[in-house]
């Protein structure tokens, strides 16, 4: 059985609606951009996914893992969307594109500069034809400066922001985030300029030039990092984060598991040395403010590191529960898709369209109560390019010798 087999089944759902009416065409790969335009869709866009015939989207080939021949990180950033597979390198994949974007709001592309020039895909080529759409590019150094035509992934974006040097303990080599944050963060950029730029075409009806970096995202997600650098000259580095700004903060072991604890103000600090049965060290004068706790970090540390050794994790949890202090487990993926209450809340779901089966994980947004959004699986390669044509005006003769000659599928 597998793991996605015991979670709450559901089917198709109408979904949110705030963006409905909004068209985006999506003709990006891999993570971000795919990223991207799924959050637009949960939102209640219409999107459809341009695929390059025979092969489509560069992730639907990551595996293993596969769930019955599908990329199960594919299926993780593409739901809601429509597939249409065409080639837009040739003259008559770039005339049903054109007409695709006249009928669109939003264009999403992850090409570099050099490559939106060269398909005739770039702001600057498309603004007069196209004046009131909106046009976001998603690269990873972005559209302007000596990088812009330098190619770029997740790993990579990580590496220039700071964040895999600071990310591991002290003796280790730098760590790439166990997620692909770089992607992810970006994606949720574009989404989040994307949703500014068509409230903004309601009052001028002008479209707008989104230009999304995953180097710039990935950067600024280490913002308090890197303001603490430039206004202090001291260079923060890995240690597992144990030399956080606030003490205390970091992962303990106890009898059995290990626990995150945050005592991140004067009052939980005091809660915390209540809980555990010693006040008066919590009243310490040495330990009065998060600067002093900062100056006697190693001795604090040390204390409370011998005292959890002595009872079990789900001992403590309980505890700090109820006295409110901050803590929680490590937990490894498959622990945390057992949780309770994510389950409950059907964070985690199995969604059956008749067809298929498919796993996924919710958006974690609640609006009005509701938190269903998926209304269609991942489509299939060039699923609906048929479908899609038909809405287009193209006549079935045509879309025949269109597939003939390789121009969709």
């Amino acid at each position: 059985m597998l793991p996605f087999e015991s979670l709450p089944r559901t089917n198709p759902s109408s979904g949110f609606g705030h963006l409905a009416g909004v068209r985006v065409i999506d003709l990006t790969t891999s993570i971000a951009g795919p990223y991207a335009t799924q959050l637009l869709a949960d939102f209640g866009a219409t999107v459809t996914k341009v695929e390059k015939p025979g092969g489509g989207d560069d992730a639907r080939h990551w595996g293993p893992p596969f769930l019955e021949g599908e990329s199960l990180w594919f299926m993780s950033v593409n739901r809601n969307k429509q597939s249409l597979a065409l080639d837009i390198t040739k003259p008559e994949g770039q005339t049903l594109l054109k007409k695709l974007i006249a009928a669109a709001d939003v264009l999403v592309v992850n090409m570099t500069p050099r490559i939106q020039e060269k398909l005739g895909l770039s702001y600057a080529q498309l603004q007069q034809q196209f004046p009131s759409l909106i046009h976001a590019s998603l690269t990873g150094f972005g559209l302007e400066g000596t990088r812009k035509d330098w190619a770029c992934y997740d790993l990579i974006a990580e590496g220039y922001s700071g964040i895999m040097d600071l990310t591991g303990e002290a003796q280790t080599a730098p760590q790439k985030i166990g997620t692909p944050a770089a992607d992810l963060l970006a994606g949720q950029d574009l989404a989040l300029a994307v949703m500014a730029c068509l409230y903004e075409r309601t009052q001028t009806g002008k479209g707008s030039r989104i230009d999304i970096s995953m180097v710039n995202s990935m950067t600024r997600f280490a913002a308090p990092r890197i303001m603490s650098y430039l206004g202090s000259g001291t260079t923060p580095r890995r240690s597992g984060g144990t030399d956080s700004v606030i003490a205390i903060y970091q992962v303990f072991e106890t009898a059995d598991h290990p626990i995150s604890l945050g005592l991140g103000n004067d009052a939980i600090w005091q809660r915390f040395w209540e809980a555990v049965g010693e006040p008066e060290y919590g009243n310490d004068d040495r330990f009065a403010t998060n600067a002093s706790r900062r100056e006697h970090r190693k001795e604090i540390v040390a204390r409370i590191g011998s005292l959890l050794l002595r009872n079990t994790r789900s001992h403590w949890l309980d505890l700090f529960s109820r006295y409110r202090v901050p803590a929680g487990p490590i937990n490894r993926v498959d622990e945390i898709a057992q949780d309770p209450e994510l389950r409950a809340s059907k964070f985690f779901q199995q969604v059956d369209d008749s067809e298929r089966v498919i796993p996924q994980v919710g958006l974690g947004i609640r609006i009005d109560g509701s938190t269903d959004v998926v209304k269609c699986l991942p489509p299939r390669l060039g699923e609906h390019t048929s479908e899609l044509l038909r809405e287009l005006g193209i006549q079935e003769q045509e879309v025949k010798a269109l597939r003939k000659s390789g121009v969709i599928a």
